[in-house]
């Protein structure tokens, strides 16, 4: 599984816009690995962008999608009201904080029909009778964990492959549950120190992600351990990328310090650090996915109104590092990158 890339590079499912299929293709057809985003988008909408990548690369390419939780506990009143008083400001009507399953059940039933080779989940395992229906039908499962005892509940419903994910990561930690009284959400691993930790309890392929932006740090994942590594953050600024203009200013200006914060999701998600991280974050509560569609149309309006101070910035430890411009000559340094760090392992012989 990922052992046929001519580079071991896979484009990292980023949900709300900034994966799409022209990135999934151009990063496919420059040797790699892509995978959609299914997360927050409906099964028909899936299913169109699943047909439109397939007919711009004939290289296979994974789906993502969000594993349902339960509905939140958590008293939403004074979060609700911060931001009515930023979408008034903004001339729009927040969303109703309610709970959904991501259509998740027929987003599954859409990755089945289109036999998608490789199918990712995010914040939770799938059940074993859905991992049986993916391996009957030809597919391979990848679960993204955050810790050594998520990888042993993806090992345990049969998961083909583990996406280690790294605190370094940018937007949602791939957390199973979310600690509300814990910073980040629960348990913090360095991707290293947990492809250390993970490839000592499994021999199944290890993929690494969280701040991955040069080719030295795919260098470094693989020599411990990694089968591949997924970026994310390293190709929000390239020309095919869905990112909305002003979040790729912000990127582009740098200086902003990343954080954890559930402000705009009711998840801890890496962002850069603006207002809404910086005044919402000490009291929004664990409450994905209410928060996250109580939010959307205000980080929306945001956006259109190219006022980076209430998006939701989401971005990797690392983001000030990374590349720009077509997707190919990211990957292309990122492999030139990746070599000039194996010849200086050579000093190990």
């Amino acid at each position: 599984m990922f052992d046929d890339l001519r580079f071991p590079v896979i484009a990292a499912p980023m949900a709300g816009g900034p994966t799409t299929p022209e990135l999934v293709a151009a990063v496919t057809a420059a040797g790699g690995f892509g995978f959609l985003a299914g997360g927050y988008l409906s099964a028909d909408a899936l299913a169109d962008r699943i047909a439109k990548t397939a007919g711009l690369t004939g290289e296979q390419f994974g789906v993502n999608l969000f594993v349902p939780g339960g509905a939140a506990e958590a008293d939403l009143g004074a979060h609700i009201e911060r931001w009515r008083a930023e979408a008034e400001r903004l001339g729009v009507e927040p969303g109703e904080p309610r709970w959904d399953d991501d259509a998740y059940a027929a987003k599954l039933e859409v990755v089945l029909e289109r036999k998608v080779p490789v199918v990712s989940f995010t914040f939770g395992t799938p059940s074993v009778e859905d991992v049986e229906r993916l391996h009957a039908n030809g597919s391979k499962v990848a679960v993204t964990v955050t810790s050594p005892a998520e990888a042993d509940h993806a090992v345990a419903v049969g998961a083909d492959a583990l996406v280690v994910q790294g605190f370094e990561a940018g937007a949602h930690r791939g957390l199973f549950a979310d600690e509300p009284g814990a910073e980040g959400g629960g348990a913090q691993y360095g991707v290293l120190s947990l492809l250390r930790l993970v490839s000592a309890r499994t021999d199944l392929p290890l993929v690494a992600t969280g701040g991955l932006v040069h080719g030295a740090d795919i260098a470094a994942v693989l020599a411990a351990g990694a089968v591949a590594a997924q970026l994310g953050t390293a190709f929000l600024r390239a020309d095919e990328a869905g990112t909305q203009p002003a979040h790729r200013q912000a990127l582009a200006d740098g200086g902003r310090p990343t954080a954890f914060t559930r402000a705009f999701s009711g998840r801890p998600a890496r962002s850069l650090v603006n207002r809404a991280v910086a005044d919402f974050s000490a009291t929004a509560p664990s409450a994905y996915p209410e928060v996250n569609n109580l939010t959307k149309p205000v980080r929306a309006a945001a956006g259109k109104a190219g006022d980076p101070e209430i998006m939701s910035l989401y971005a990797g430890q690392t983001y000030e590092l990374a590349g720009f411009g077509p997707a190919a000559s990211i990957v292309e340094r990122l492999q030139a990158e990746a070599r000039e760090a194996a010849t200086r392992l050579s000093r190990l012989h």
